[in-house]
């Protein structure tokens, strides 16, 4: 038996799997890494001890699965895509990576030459001005680490996305590259032309030569070359360090962002195919086929895999807060322990007693791009208890991706009577028939919930020849449960409209 192993990098944890060459997925590895937050609105990650977390990851899998030792013939990526690391020439980051979520960039967007290009932006990139994207998180890292501007002028530095800077570590800095899916998250990316694009380049001030080299999904992207001695130096056993040099002269050979690379896992490759990943932010994507779409409703439009010349693109809704309100409800209020209990709460009572949360805790995404705003609760009474406040939370998930959804038919004409679905808060039954209720379609959920690391390997082992197609590979698609609507349309537009009221108060609420 052949495998790919697949690595998911993604915002809290990173996980290894392995795909066999008939489509089976294994139990995956977890090691959880730690999240900073340094000023309010502010998420950094220590992107050193993400790539030590891949190594544990990948550690824990061979140590799992011995049979898999000398069997592993490619390996496939995918990653929390907007994230943001500089890094020496020797692969030490300066300093830590600026989160996806991160807000710290707000101020750059206001600035007035950046808001001119506002339109050509979105038209060139198919992205919106915001601190989610990787452009301004580029320029903060520029301005304000010392020197760096200097190094990278000079060569002597990199900026890039988390798949380069691993693509970097593993190959040990003879590969230097990231997909297009990657890159068209970064503010810089001609989706059309599939090239960095000169005007903004010098717009952001970012220097071409510090950005990863893109490639399309399915391609060679170097030869794992791990060094022994930083093995045993960063706390790794004689076991452990003879399991991963194993992997040595293994090709990396599909590199995919977390988002698209589940919409491939989920068997979404035709036109109108679509997919939600409810993690700790929740992503819809829809499959526009070869021909972008621009939304005029405030979406976003990327690249979602390039396969042997042939690029699919994906209409996108980003909410920033889905599995993290869940958190939220158990870390910060202290409302749940397990977020297993959430539906027990949910089911215990009849409605939410006319609450609302708007998790907008590091502003709102799509379709408001309001970086400022924050999370308002609505709905208050004196008979509002803790079961109130938690259905709240889970129903603002499924408003929220239902808005996007409604949104997505409006750009594109079409509408699905079917949403795949994955991700850990898929858990919820709850949350899964109120999504289907809201939206009238049928939700199936995936029988795994690892779609992304599905995603890659399935990219990796096309491009390894393992596989034949993307057409070929949707028979290894399994569905769990489904959910049919069972809501009436006046209820539904009632929850919507008690929703979309307390969207307005929010945006009362910020400064942008």
């Amino acid at each position: 038996m052949r495998y790919i192993l697949c690595i998911d990098q993604g915002t809290t944890s990173t996980k290894a799997f392995l795909l066999d060459e008939e489509g089976n997925l294994s139990q995956g590895t977890h090691v959880p890494f730690k999240q900073y937050y340094p000023q309010p609105g502010w998420v950094s990650h220590d992107a050193e001890e993400i790539y030590v977390s891949v190594l544990k990851a990948i550690a824990m899998l061979l140590k799992e699965h011995p049979e898999a030792k000398g069997s592993i013939v490619s390996m496939g990526i995918t990653n929390q895509r907007e994230t943001t690391v500089a890094f020496e020439p020797s692969g030490k980051p300066f300093t830590q990576a600026i989160v996806w979520q991160c807000r710290r960039t707000s101020d750059i967007c206001r600035r007035p030459e950046i808001r001119e290009q506002s339109r050509r932006i979105t038209e060139i990139t198919g992205l919106k001005i915001d601190p989610y994207f990787s452009a301004t998180k580029m320029l903060w890292l520029l301005e304000n680490i010392k020197g760096l501007k200097e190094r990278c002028l000079g060569g002597e530095a990199y900026l890039s996305t988390i798949d380069g800077f691993l693509v970097y570590r593993l190959t040990g800095g003879k590969s230097y590259a990231s997909d297009y899916s990657n890159c068209s998250r970064t503010m810089l990316f001609d989706i059309s032309r599939k090239a960095y694009d000169e005007e903004f380049l010098g717009l952001f001030g970012i220097p071409v030569n510090t950005l990863a080299k893109p490639l399309e999904s399915c391609a060679d992207y170097g030869v794992i070359g791990l060094a022994e001695e930083y093995l045993k130096t960063n706390g790794f056993t004689d076991d452990e360090t003879a399991d991963l040099l194993s992997i040595n002269g293994v090709h990396i050979t599909g590199v995919l962002g977390d988002q698209p690379a589940a919409l491939l896992g989920q068997g979404a490759i035709n036109k109108g195919d679509s997919k939600t990943t409810y993690g700790t932010g929740s992503f819809t994507l829809m499959n526009l086929g070869t021909e972008p779409v621009f939304s005029k409703n405030g979406l976003l439009t990327s690249c979602a895999w390039s396969i042997n010349g042939v690029t699919n693109y994906a209409l996108e809704g980003s909410i920033f807060q889905a599995g993290s309100v869940i958190s939220w409800l158990k870390d910060e209020l202290g409302f749940i322990q397990n977020p297993k209990e959430c539906d027990d709460f949910c089911n215990s009572i009849e409605d939410a007693g006319g609450v609302y949360l708007v998790p907008a805790f590091t502003g709102l995404g799509a379709p408001y791009w309001k970086p400022d705003a924050r999370g308002v609760l609505t709905g208050l009474t004196r008979g509002t208890g803790r079961a109130q406040i938690i259905r709240a939370g889970v129903e603002s998930i499924a408003y929220q991706v239902t808005e996007l959804v409604n949104l997505m038919t409006d750009d594109t004409g079409i509408k699905a009577g079917q949403m795949k679905v994955d991700g850990g808060v898929c858990a919820s039954s709850f949350l899964m028939q109120l999504q289907s209720d809201l939206l009238g379609v049928t939700i199936t959920r995936a029988l795994s919930d690892e779609m992304t690391a599905m995603g890659a390997g399935l990219a990796a082992g096309i491009s390894a020849g393992i596989f034949e197609s993307p057409e070929q590979t949707c028979r290894f698609y399994k569905a769990g449960a489904s959910y049919e609507p069972k809501m009436s349309a006046f209820e539904v537009s009632e929850k919507m409209e008690g929703y979309r009221s307390a969207v307005r108060a929010t945006l009362l609420s910020g400064n942008d």
